[in-house]
């Protein structure tokens, strides 16, 4: 009988005394540390399993085994969203007073603002993440169950602690497990662990506590599958209680923070609700020392704050985060949130998984050692194409006998098939990797079989640590083994040299041996293979040579992370494989060098946060973590002040990929739950693919701020010219409903062209952002103040002039038009930080000239169309006016392209 209290089913046998304490879900049992008759008895089961009326109680207790389900984000919750802006509840709050006082144009116009960037935004966050539901479909359906020694297929979720189940080739595990039997079972947990290879399990294996889950001999676990062989094993965890439910307990209670865009946009909206406060301030303290009338007071008060605020920034800035997602659509990068975009261009930090991230995914020999000779083996993957190279010089395999003799033996002994329709391979990842090193010397495996048919076949098993194929040939009957090196040797007495065999004395042992160790170290999975004759002794085999297996890094990722290193940006291996594998292909890849250190798991455990981001050696690679050490470190990172972009294409990367500023999963190799979680999919599974979406961030950004200096400058203008007018007791120069017309017209579409810019050289040169720094900096503010300057002595001078003739609405009028031009010709200052001067530069965006053109048709509308005109209360200006307005327009772009062109000479000047 199962102890009364469920803690039990997480206690081992070192803590059966607790069973008084409350229940748990925390997965972090010892079954491993257990034989099997000994989890059995604690687990309240037997080899027969239990009785479905126990199973009835048990199931009462735990419940269903199912993972526990986030609830859904409404499509509501995703609009209201759109909302939670600063600048976005300003500008509702100018709505609503446009509204009170009667304005109910302005009020509307407003409005249009913030519905059309709402659309923008729930448009395209509707496809909100689904992290939750692509857990729920790593359930596995059903499960072979033994009750009361009887086999009978059930529903999965009704599996309870105590089960026995039965699991075979192509099985999904349905729970966390513990082993009774097995026969050559090996599983892949690549989605769980991030192990890179199908893993072998013993029911005998006896393990100490702290053994990492990657290892654990004797478990097998929810969410991975039995790729070979046959076992029986106790359910211990269900449900929640399983260690793929931790990870989905760890992704909902992850909280998904704001991108620095965000975070810089509600500073900017709260500096905007302060200057809005102290302009209307100035203003009635002014206007109480001077007399004016309450309403006059009233109507400059509306003016000035509508002028303060940039009704179109929501609107412009989403816009442009949409257009960079159709950028990085054309490179192969889809976009899930909006604001990821300019994200992934702050990004300090990269942190990225191995297995499938940086390497290719696909098993691939690339040394073979024999005869005292090493054969680099080139090309990736399982093309077959590929050349073999002795001290950088090409071979021929039929010149070196050993090496014919090995292709042979390896093509033999692989069970695996190509896949050429989809670039894959059948089988094992192994077998898979041999059959293309046996293409690559000419070997076909169909063509070998038809000389060396195939009569016996032992498989490899976790006990013999080998596996062999038999043959029948011309010459008789021929043996080939594969397995583990110091296995395959010790069955050894003689090996192949280039003119034939010679016995294998203890000093060519010694050489081999330490071959071995040099290619393990190397980070590479080695191989053993030998032959023996029909007749000869089947402890007396033959030593054909090593061959050194890796999963070896994807095409152009050093050069992506030699990019980054450049651009300022660390990037750090955070994978769940074994040390020696991780460290080696960071060092490949440039990831790691001497002055990064390599932590594991267990090392881990025993660093604070700070010692985790230390500067002093920063960790260039974590090997053998957990899902909970990937949270960690991307918490740890981000609380140094770092902007981290996760990589991942696991479960268990998901909630790193949530936790992180910027998510990025696998399109093609990740798991369903990585890409729900993740903020960007990479469609092609290229690490190439992330260095252009950083790229394509960086330019978003500088967009950003190219039209953030473009409409604040514009609106310290109207703020100042109102400002000034007001403090001199002229009469206001512009109107409410003009303002509002320069603000949502006139400003928006040149910052839409801006949101258009191409890449400025260099962009990926420059040391990333600093997260603190705000988009208002001082040196930034200074130029905004400059050019606003410029504008609002060009518009008041006009404005000056027009009074003189005695005309107050041909005066508002031509301060209206010499405000529209001079911040339409001050694009120029905003595009870039040179000079815009050569036709190749002027014409790099023709969506600016586009804007240009657009403006000038729709500011010539505004005064001749007479509709229009009744209601911004303009008056058509004569030929003498517009000499008057625009010579004084171009002054700010003049004298701005100076200034840049100065600037540029200085800053190239050594």
């Amino acid at each position: 009988m199962l102890p009364e209290d469920p803690q039990a089913l997480n206690l081992s046998r070192r803590s059966h005394e607790a069973l008084g304490e409350s229940f748990s879900v925390e997965p972090e049992t010892d079954w491993h540390t257990l034989a099997p008759e000994e989890a059995l008895e604690l687990a309240g089961s037997s080899s027969d399993g239990i009785g479905p009326e126990e199973a009835g109680r048990r199931l009462l207790r735990w419940g269903p085994n199912q993972l526990f389900a986030k609830p859904r984000v409404t499509a509501l919750h995703i609009l209201l969203r759109q909302f939670a802006s600063v600048v976005v509840a300003l500008l509702s709050v100018a709505a609503v007073v446009a509204l009170l006082l009667g304005d109910v144009l302005e009020a509307v116009a407003i409005g249009a603002v913030l519905v059309i960037n709402a659309a923008i935004g729930f448009a395209v966050e509707l496809r909100a993440r689904r992290a939750m539901d692509a857990l729920l479909a790593y359930q596995v359906p059903v499960a072979k169950v033994v009750r009361n020694g009887q086999v009978q297929t059930v529903s999965a979720d009704s599996l309870v602690p105590g089960d026995v189940i039965e699991l075979e080739e192509g099985d999904r595990v349905p729970a966390d497990a513990r082993l009774l039997t097995a026969s050559e079972l090996r599983v892949n947990e690549a989605p769980l662990t991030g192990e890179s290879l199908p893993v072998s399990k013993l029911a005998d294996s006896v393990q100490p506590l702290d053994t990492p889950l990657a290892e654990r001999r004797s478990m097998v676990f929810s969410g991975t599958s039995a790729y070979t062989g046959r076992a029986s094993a106790v359910v211990v965890a269900t449900g929640a209680r399983t260690h793929l439910g931790r990870i989905g307990a760890l992704v909902a209670q992850v909280e998904e923070g704001k991108t620095p865009l965000e975070v810089r946009l509600d500073e900017l909206g709260r500096r905007l609700v302060w200057l809005t406060l102290a302009v209307a301030a100035i203003v009635t303290a002014v206007g109480m020392l001077q007399g004016s009338p309450i309403g006059r007071m009233i109507e400059t008060g509306i003016a000035l704050a509508i002028a303060a605020v940039p009704e179109g920034l929501p609107a412009v800035a989403t816009i442009a985060l949409a257009v960079g997602l159709r950028r990085m659509a054309r490179r192969n990068a889809t976009v899930r949130r909006l604001a990821a975009v300019e994200a992934l261009g702050s990004t300090t930090v990269v942190c990225t998984d191995k297995t499938g991230t940086l390497t290719a995914g696909q098993m691939t020999v690339t040394t073979v050692y024999g005869s005292g000779t090493t054969v680099e083996v080139t090309g990736t993957g399982y093309s077959p194409t590929g050349e073999f190279r002795v001290s950088e010089q090409a071979v021929e395999p039929a010149a070196l006998p050993w090496l014919a003799r090995l292709l042979t033996a390896a093509v033999l002994t692989s069970r695996a098939t190509l896949d050429p329709e989809h670039g894959g391979a059948l089988g094992d990842p192994t077998d898979a990797a041999l059959t293309v090193l046996g293409l690559k010397g000419g070997v076909d495996a169909d063509q070998l079989r038809r000389t060396l048919a195939p009569v016996d076949e032992v498989p490899f098993s976790s006990e013999r640590r080998s596996s062999s194929s038999t043959h029948q040939g011309p010459r008789g009957r021929v043996t080939f083994v594969k397995g583990a090196p110091a296995t395959v040797l010790g069955q050894c007495a003689r090996w192949a040299v280039d003119d034939g065999e010679r016995p294998l004395g203890a000093s060519d042992r010694a050489e081999l041996l330490e071959a071995n160790e040099r290619l393990a170290a190397a980070g590479l999975r080695v191989i053993a293979l030998a032959s023996v004759d029909e007749g000869d002794r089947q402890d007396a085999l033959t030593f054909l040579g090593f061959v050194g297996i890796s999963d070896p890094p994807a095409a152009g990722v050093r050069d992506t992370i030699a990019t980054f290193r450049r651009a300022g940006i660390r990037t750090v291996v955070i994978t769940g494989d074994q040390r020696a594998t991780a460290e080696a292909i960071a060092r490949q890849l440039g990831a790691l060098d001497e002055r990064h250190r390599a932590v594991d798991g267990r090392e881990l455990q025993g660093l604070d946060d700070e010692e985790i981001v230390s500067e002093e050696r920063p960790v260039g690679v974590f090997s053998r973590v957990t899902p909970e050490d990937k949270l960690r470190i991307v918490s740890a990172l981000q609380s140094h002040g770092e902007i981290v972009a996760m990589l991942g294409d696991g479960v268990n990367d998901a909630a790193a990929l949530k936790k992180a500023d910027v998510g990025v999963a696998m399109g093609v190799r990740g798991t369903d739950v990585a890409k729900e979680t993740a903020d960007i999919v990479l469609n092609d599974d290229r690490f190439l693919t992330v260095g252009a979406a950083v790229e394509e961030g960086r330019v978003i950004f500088e967009n950003i701020r190219k039209f953030v200096f473009y409409l604040f400058s514009c609106n310290l203008a109207e703020v100042l010219v109102l400002l000034l007018a007001s403090l001199a007791g002229l009469p206001l120069p512009l109107l409410p409903l003009q303002i509002l017309w320069l603000n949502l017209v006139t400003d928006t579409f040149p910052a839409l062209a801006l949101a258009l810019e191409p890449a400025e050289p260099g962009v990926m040169e420059r040391t990333p952002r600093d997260p603190e720094r705000s988009i208002l900096s001082g040196p930034f503010v200074k130029a905004m103040a400059f050019y606003a300057g410029l504008i609002t002595a060009s518009t008041l001078a006009a404005y000056g002039w027009g009074l003189s003739s005695g005309e107050p609405e041909r005066a508002i009028t031509i301060a209206f038009m010499t405000l529209a031009l001079a911040q339409l010709f001050h694009l120029g200052n905003a595009r870039s930080r040179g000079p815009v001067l050569g036709w190749r530069r002027i014409t790099a965006n023709p969506w600016a000239l586009g804007a240009l053109a657009l403006v000038l048709a729709l500011q010539g509308l505004a005064v001749y169309f007479a509709p229009l005109a009744a209601v911004l209360r303009t008056v058509p200006l004569a030929p003498l006016d517009w000499l008057v307005v625009v010579p004084l327009a171009l002054v700010p772009a003049v004298a701005g392209q100076v200034v840049e062109a100065l600037q540029a000479r200085r800053r190239a000047t050594p």
